[in-house]
């Protein structure tokens, strides 16, 4: 709260300045760069350390997925040894394999949200170092990330060189980690139904064909998720400081 000096002559006294009315704002001091470079610094800082986070929280889930997979096919191969690959051996694995096959959709939704919040991380910083450069110009030749948030510039960040080609970004995607757990998700959805379709007593043919269904359903509804997802997080980028053309 501000005062005011108010009177005349030798009745001199101190009153409250009257407080800024609803919808006024109060009068703000101009930022020194200092103080610019200070609130820039900790937001980035803070953004790494969400980003690391972000890695962190994928690679547990996926670890957690691959152990709890192995953990099954290891009781399947013990269940199928003691029953000889009997009923006992077709009901325990529609029981155990569903429970992962779970594991592994949910690791799945959660590897999306990960990648991106990710994607939030890296373009705040890079719009973070276009405020850099806006504050130094001269420093930009040491800068190795990029300072723009379009496509591009999010490329040159996460570490994928645009001058890649078509290859190079679907070799990319192979090796990503949603790929792998979706691969594996779709396996488990076919063997799923191949063991459902042995359990009700279907020729070889029959049981062949309801896995390889399963599979190819999985399959295509964890791509139509993930494309509805990617075109979502594409709709809401709206670059600030775009790559100069050239």
């Amino acid at each position: 709260m501000s005062f005011e000096r108010v009177g005349s002559g030798t009745g001199l006294g101190f009153e409250p300045a009257p407080a800024p009315r609803a919808g006024e704002a109060a009068p703000t001091a101009e930022a020194s760069p200092s103080m610019r470079l200070q609130i820039l610094s900790t937001e980035h800082w803070s953004l790494l350390a969400s980003r690391s986070l972000a890695w962190n929280e994928s690679f547990s889930r996926a670890g957690m997925f691959l152990t709890t997979l192995t953990g099954a096919i290891v009781a399947l191969a013990l269940v199928a040894q003691a029953s000889a690959f009997g009923e006992g051996f077709t009901l325990f694995a529609l029981v155990i394999l569903p429970v992962v096959l779970f594991i592994g959709v949910a690791t799945s939704i959660r590897l999306g949200a990960s990648n991106y919040h990710e994607l939030l991380c890296v373009i705040g910083m890079n719009r973070i170092r276009a405020a850099y450069l806006e504050l130094a110009p001269d420093l930009e030749r040491y800068f190795v990330m990029s300072a723009h948030d379009d496509l591009p510039g999010i490329g040159i960040t996460m570490g994928v060189p645009p001058s890649g080609g078509r290859l190079f970004w679907i070799a990319q995607m192979i090796a990503g980690t949603p790929t792998v757990v979706t691969i594996l998700n779709s396996v488990l959805a076919g063997v799923i139904a191949a063991v459902a379709a042995l359990r009700v007593g279907t020729g070889t043919a029959g049981t062949l064909g309801a896995g390889v269904l399963g599979f190819v359903v999985a399959l295509l509804l964890q791509e139509w998720y993930s494309q509805r997802a990617i075109a979502k997080a594409r709709g809401g980028l709206h670059p600030l400081f775009p790559t100069p053309e050239g």
